[in-house]
């Protein structure tokens, strides 16, 4: 156990969500410019994102076999070194290859590497720290992604005004010392566990429980409702809705950021007394709303569209700490393995929805509010899979024995 309290692990989890959202987020602020110094097409910067979270999703995938035994401490120390050498990267190697898409994919390639490890990492470790409510306490953790997000935006965007967007590698490089700093945090505080070693579920017997199936598709459904319009909330207000970049960034995923975290907190605050299937489904309900805000918002009422992003922040802001919730109640065994492949399946999510509503958009000339009304089938898949849930908690070892045979 490290020197510190059990107060100095939550906070160093905080500051790893806080890491997600710069890793996931300040790219995105700058396709637009990526788009017209280096002459890299709205595919390819679709493609960028893929890599980002394509690269998230093997982590997720590999993480479930040696979190375990390398140990949660080196893991996340190891996470935030590669988060922010992979920003320092994003500063240097655009200039540095030939190919400055090149630069662009290695950069968040390791970066991705970081992201993905926390992912995995800071959900387990909170929800194995001591705490009368853990439901609350997973939301509150989430919640400071979003405060992260609104941090990347506002404080990116008040630089770009101040010193010019042609300075944004600078930037890059003072957002990397936060995961560096985290890191050695990280050597300091206690870490817990969720289960005791050997106890918890394999990934075999997780992929052999019908159950969970049920809450990859929630977390699939919830990584492509957020971050389809997370990743091109900038380059919509700027582009689609015709508004200028500094107003863009401030009223499109600054906007978004701060209704998804409104939505954490408050959840975190009266989540006990919320029973998280109808939740979810009024959140699928509330998320279709604002992409037709969003897709279909005429550019004489542009701000319909910004209402939009306001909507999909709020109605997505559960869906994930949520369904990490929902699925830790169910299956209180499935240990690091579940919530290493719930990410997994929340990482594909990112990468599918935000990809295919970059290449839908080129495929109609550009048309980023095409691509998006393409995203209303997201919340509908997942208000569908939450109506039609039928599931009890999975918690007896007779269950959990039943679950295991055969692996």
């Amino acid at each position: 156990m490290g020197k510190l309290g059990v107060k100095h692990t939550v906070f160093a989890c905080y500051f790893g969500s806080i890491t997600q959202a710069i890793i996931n987020n300040f790219a995105p602020l700058l396709f637009v410019t990526f788009n017209t110094e280096y002459g890299i097409s709205l595919t390819l910067i679709g493609a960028m994102i893929t890599v980002n979270f394509g690269v998230q999703l093997l982590v997720d995938l590999f993480a479930s076999k040696f979190v375990d035994k390398i140990g949660y401490r080196p893991c996340m120390v190891a996470a935030h070194l590669f988060a922010g050498g992979g920003l320092l990267l994003l500063a240097f190697l655009p200039e540095v290859l030939p190919v400055p898409a090149a630069g662009l994919f290695v950069a968040s390639s390791v970066y991705a590497v970081g992201g993905g490890l926390i992912e995995v990492l800071v959900s387990p470790v909170v929800e194995a720290c001591p705490s009368e409510n853990k439901k609350s306490a997973m939301s509150l953790l989430h919640s400071f992604y979003c405060w992260g997000q609104v941090a990347v935006v506002a404080i990116s965007t008040l630089f770009f005004v101040a010193f010019g967007i042609e300075n944004w590698a600078l930037l890059a490089c003072i957002w990397a010392a936060i995961p560096l700093l985290n890191a050695v945090y990280f050597l300091f505080v206690p870490i817990f566990k969720t289960v005791e070693e050997g106890q918890g579920m394999s990934v075999t017997g997780l992929l052999k429980t019908p159950i969970f199936w049920f809450f990859v598709l929630l977390m699939l459904c919830a990584g492509s409702c957020e971050q389809a319009i997370s990743q091109w909330a900038s380059a919509f207000t700027e582009s689609g809705l015709h508004v200028s970049k500094t107003l863009g960034d401030l009223l499109g995923p600054c906007l978004f950021a701060v209704c998804m975290g409104t939505a954490r907190v408050l959840f975190a605050k009266f989540g006990s007394k919320i029973h998280i299937k109808p939740a979810l489904m009024v959140a699928a309900a509330g998320c279709a709303a604002g992409y037709a805000l969003c897709a279909f918002a005429p550019q004489s009422a542009s701000w319909l569209g910004l209402l939009g992003c306001g909507v999909v922040g709020i109605s997505v802001g559960i869906m994930w700490p949520g369904t990490f919730s929902f699925a830790s109640g169910t299956l209180p065994k499935g240990g690091t393995a579940m919530f290493a492949l719930l990410a997994l399946a929340g990482d594909a999510g990112c990468m599918a929805g935000p990809s295919s509503v970059g290449a839908l958009a080129d495929l109609f000339g550009g048309s980023l509010q095409t691509g998006i009304a393409f995203g209303l089938v997201f919340p509908a898949a997942m208000f569908i899979a939450a109506a039609l849930y039928r599931g009890k908690r999975l918690s007896s070892e007779k269950n959990i024995a039943e679950a295991e045979k055969n692996d």
